[in-house]
């Protein structure tokens, strides 16, 4: 039996590249309400590269930027969630992201996984662009 999947989402990587935050997220998810585009079976605003913090916590986990995601991915989940969408985030598998030098998951698949799972993540884009040997 061969299955297709369709994910109709909106990806911020596309325009804004790093220069998202909190506001765009959400005024994001209230655009793709109020223009239909939810109703025509768009699920999933995704925040791509950028979204947080140079380096994990002294325990190890991944930080929110607090300058741009000043109430936390957690709320943010939540208010799209609010929405009757689902919010999607980035990792890559390598040390660092692609684009802005993030910390990559490479060593911290689980702890990455147990963060996404507590802020109420729906979907991970998690690529391998940055080749570490």
């Amino acid at each position: 039996m061969f299955y297709t999947f369709f994910l109709f989402s909106w990806n911020s990587s596309n325009h804004f590249s790093c220069q998202i935050n909190e506001t765009l997220i959400k005024e994001t998810a209230d655009s793709m309400v109020s223009t239909g585009l939810a109703k025509l079976g768009y699920q999933y605003v995704n925040i791509d590269d950028c979204w947080d913090e140079h380096n994990r916590d002294s325990q190890g986990y991944l930080v929110a930027n607090g300058r741009t995601f000043p109430s936390g991915i957690k709320t943010l989940a939540d208010y799209v969630h609010s929405k009757g969408l689902k919010l999607g985030i980035y990792s890559d598998a390598g040390y660092r992201t692609c684009s802005s030098e993030m910390p990559g998951s490479l060593g911290y698949e689980k702890k990455n996984a147990e963060t996404f799972a507590a802020w109420g993540i729906d979907y991970l884009k998690y690529d391998n662009a940055t080749m570490e040997i």
